[in-house]
């Protein structure tokens, strides 16, 4: 799949890697951060006034507007994730690039104008409105469950309901929010509108601690009250949201294993340096066959994580939406990622577990990583429903036959 990737967006990625490490990395220690841990808008805004200057904002995609393929993708996200803090000044952050990337292929001209263009200027943040609440039933991991309602009135649509754990809607300029239409020509499907934020009809209601500490605004809990959103603001066609979110999804999960794999990259560079600069019973640590073979164990996870994400990106560049590929990919990359994490603050003892480094920061994310965008488990519970189905059809042709 490497022959895939053209000399421009090599040398876009080569770019990239060369201002993340030596412009963002710098940044790991400012102390901008919001009361969870995370990077203030105002840190964010100065890192991407460099990056603009540099001419590495939004790199995957160019000034007229086209996208790199998702091979060339990988190539790049993988360079801005090398540090944490590389996504989002890059603006190739979650949920900012998907939002983009489905903007991208499903908006009208008039949503592009209003909305996609500032966020591909890095301008403003956005949020995506789908997940809800566990204890009011609604909608997670199976999106049909969801309860917060759309209906017309006239040339608006009106929104109520409660979403939760949504990424970055404290301080998000951009909403995209998922609504089950009452409406019966739309036969009980979801729909997509595009908001202005803050609207005082989206009330957060509170941004809870969480492990990871990486991305602005927090996961917060948002209460949405009679929200009137104009009829031009809806994304694509009434009844097809839920089809949308997966145009989003199938991208998305895969941008985070290109991401999160450049920081177990950094962190495995980190680990290596500690365990051969560090001495211990009379010889480096990395001499010592347990630190050793984890390091290695690191090597081999790291080159197969690659491979999965360059295998499941050509999929999607053949035009299939590429659900399952992209389900096995999200398994088989965080599991793998979420070990060599877990081996680096081992291999770093004390250090490990401190803030002198990125690695706890790193073991954190990818914890986080592992459920978000669908925890492995329905991922497996998803693969294993389509081996079920194939093996019917399979049963039933060999009786005709």
């Amino acid at each position: 799949m490497l022959d895939k990737i053209s000399d421009r967006a090599r040398e876009i990625g080569d770019e990239v890697e060369r201002f993340v490490r030596e412009v963002v990395v710098p940044y790991e220690s400012d102390p901008r951060r919001d009361h969870h841990g995370a990077p203030t808008d105002a840190l964010m805004h100065e890192m991407r006034a460099k990056a603009r200057d540099a001419g590495v904002l939004t790199p995957h995609i160019l000034e007229d507007g086209s996208h790199l393929t998702q091979v060339e993708t990988a190539y790049v996200l993988i360079r801005s994730g090398l540090s944490p803090l590389g996504p989002l000044a890059l603006n190739t952050a979650a949920p900012d690039e998907g939002n983009m990337y489905l903007l991208g292929h499903v908006g009208s001209d008039h949503l592009k104008e209003k909305f996609l263009r500032k966020m591909v200027a890095g301008e403003a943040r956005s949020a995506f409105l789908m997940t809800e609440p566990a204890v009011d039933g609604g909608a997670g991991s199976d999106p049909s469950m969801m309860q917060t309602t759309c209906r017309r009135d006239g040339n608006h649509w009106v929104v109520n309901g409660t979403k939760a754990f949504i990424t970055g809607a404290d301080g998000a300029g951009v909403g995209i929010v998922m609504a089950k239409s009452e409406e019966p020509d739309s036969a009980g499907g979801a729909c997509m509108f595009l908001v202005d934020l803050p609207d005082p009809a989206i009330r957060i209601d509170h941004v809870p601690n969480t492990i990871d500490s990486s991305m602005p605004g927090g996961h917060a809990t948002v209460r949405i009250e009679g929200l009137r959103v104009p009829a031009d603001q809806m994304l694509g066609d009434a009844g097809e949201g839920f089809k949308y979110a997966q145009i989003r999804l199938s991208p998305a999960r895969l941008s985070h294993c290109m991401r999160w794999l450049g920081a177990c990259i950094r962190a495995h560079e980190i680990a290596t340096d500690y365990a051969c600069r560090r001495m211990a019973f009379g010889k480096q640590l990395i001499d010592h066959e347990g630190v050793g073979f984890m390091l290695a164990e690191n090597r081999i996870d790291l080159k197969q994580a690659e491979l999965m994400v360059y295998w499941c990106a050509d999929v999607l560049d053949t035009g299939d939406l590429g659900t399952t590929e992209s389900s096995m990919a999200k398994v088989a990359v965080s599991e793998a990622l979420m070990r060599i994490a877990d081996r680096c603050v081992q291999v770093m003892g004390g250090t490990g577990v401190t803030d002198k480094t990125i690695v706890e920061q790193v073991f954190r994310e990818i914890r986080a990583f592992r459920i978000y965008d669908g925890p492995t488990e329905v991922h497996k519970w998803s693969l294993a429903k389509k081996i079920k189905r194939e093996w019917r059809e399979a049963d039933a042709t060999a009786d005709r036959d």
